[in-house]
């Protein structure tokens, strides 16, 4: 239980097999809380396979937004 103030969240997914795998931060509803608003928490202990193009960096190697 984390105990750092209201928030609103949203899940975030593994593309490959739909497990929850963190959080990002929609709303802080305390003022003191509300540079983590737009930030997310990735849990890596619920990442149990590397793939080739997973990239905790933030930079993908590849997406469907983008088009060479």
């Amino acid at each position: 239980m984390m105990m750092s103030g209201l928030h609103t969240v949203e899940d975030i997914f593994c593309c490959s097999c739909g497990q929850i795998i963190g959080w990002k931060y929609v709303v802080a509803h305390d003022k003191n809380e509300k540079y983590k608003e737009g930030k997310f928490v990735l849990e890596r202990w619920r990442i149990t396979e590397i793939n080739e193009g997973l990239n905790l960096d933030g930079h993908s190697g590849s997406s469907d937004a983008e088009t060479p």
